[in-house]
């Protein structure tokens, strides 16, 4: 009897957050705003399944290859810093469409390039089109969200996983049935679908519904620059650094480490990545939860205590089930960014927000985006298992200074 209350208890608990996320119009915006996040994150993750035919096709080596997957995460860092601006002092409407325009029309010439060079270009307006949508994201669901920030960002990560989960292996069957360009283009459609949505169901020039004052406060770069000289703040920036150098490095990789080094198809591999990613769908709103209860010095050691121990047991692993069990330990890091994007969100001042997070977010992304080519170069000389080691050292230096940051 007291099992079954308290199953009804949590029953109703869910109940309750799912309410409160759908309140006063509040929950159309979030679906759509999580579809489109869900969309971008899995085309971001459709490079990796597809870097053995971009590398056949252009003569790609490792290094390069990861070249190509660097300059994807230097211009989704680049771009976060206009686009922090750009929402704080003229809504998220335009910035967030546009962003997914970008990468549609990048997307088309992705598909359609003549040689290398023009592979490259266009790839890397795909990373600038991605970098506008994250800072304004998290700005919109902060003013939608101010008591269940957490649980928000978790839910939009969750549904970013989702996107990472379901159309790498899509677009990895594509490829092989027909080509990699039709692998990589069938998601056009869909992103082009959310770009009308955006358009229709966010107010122009707001962050909230029913709210159409544009604020123009005092949020330039340079009351950003030195508000975030807070040690707290240099501190977030450093973890958040070494976290996305980690995770970009990782799912550049890991697919072609699963075929080359492991034996596994690349069905095999793409469906094991996929799996990474789909563990997020439920490690982000957990951990956005746990977050929002016992704060960040406690929760995010939590969370990447499995990726130290997956990435040093990684290369001594060969069964499948070994590598399934791995891959499941190292995904629960995944429910980091919902914990971190929602401790900057709650640190920096309300007035700044959009700008402050954006100059983090992109010297954190830019200095991290230099993760897959020196991997790749590593790999390239034959210490592709070595190197998985230094990935647990660096999710092992996040866990320690994740205690420096203040207990409230």
């Amino acid at each position: 009897m007291e099992v079954v209350l308290m199953s009804g208890d949590r029953i109703a608990s869910v109940r309750r957050e799912a309410s409160g996320l759908w309140a006063g119009g509040t929950g159309k915006l979030l679906i759509v705003i999580a579809c489109g996040w869900g969309l971008l994150n899995g085309t971001r993750m459709i490079y990796p399944v597809l870097l053995p035919y971009l590398s056949a096709e252009f003569d790609l080596t490792l290094t390069t290859a990861g070249l190509l997957v660097t300059l994807i995460w230097l211009g989704y860092a680049i771009g976060q810093v206009p686009s922090g601006v750009l929402a704080d002092r003229r809504g998220e409407r335009a910035v967030l469409t546009a962003g997914v325009a970008i990468v549609a029309v990048s997307l088309v010439l992705v598909v359609f390039a003549p040689s290398a060079f023009a592979l490259f270009v266009a790839t890397g307006f795909v990373g600038l089109g991605l970098s506008l949508y994250p800072v304004a994201r998290i700005t919109v669901l902060s003013d939608m969200y101010p008591d269940r920030i957490g649980r928000a960002l978790g839910v939009t990560m969750a549904m970013g996983d989702i996107g990472q989960t379901v159309l790498p292996p899509v677009a990895a069957a594509i490829a092989a049935a027909v080509a990699w360009q039709a692998g990589l283009g069938f998601i056009v459609p869909p992103l082009l679908a959310v770009v009308l949505a955006l358009w229709v169901t966010l107010p122009a020039g707001t962050t909230t519904p029913g709210d159409e004052s544009v604020d123009d406060g005092p949020n330039g770069i340079g009351e950003a620059l030195a508000t975030l000289r807070h040690p707290t703040l240099l501190t977030m920036g450093i973890i958040l650094f070494l976290y996305i150098g980690t995770l970009q490095t990782f799912s550049a990789f890991y697919p072609i480490y699963l075929t080359d080094q492991k034996g596994l198809s690349s069905t095999a591999a793409s469906v094991l990545f996929g799996l990474f990613f789909a563990i997020g769908v439920v490690a982000k709103p957990l951990a956005g939860t746990a977050y929002d209860r016992i704060g960040i010095r406690r929760s995010l050691p939590i969370v990447l205590a499995g990726a130290v121990v997956g990435f040093a047991i990684l290369p001594l692993v060969e069964r499948l089930v070994s590598l399934v069990a791995v891959t499941v330990l190292i995904s629960t890091m995944l429910g980091s960014g919902a914990i971190t994007q929602s401790y900057l969100s709650d640190t920096i001042p309300a007035e700044i927000q959009g700008t402050g997070l954006g100059l983090i977010r992109s010297s954190a992304a830019m200095l991290g985006a230099t993760g897959p080519v020196l991997f790749g170069a590593v790999a390239d000389r034959g210490y592709f298992n070595e190197a998985y080691f230094v990935l647990a050292a660096l999710v092992g230096a996040i866990t320690l200074l994740t205690l420096r940051l203040p207990r409230e």
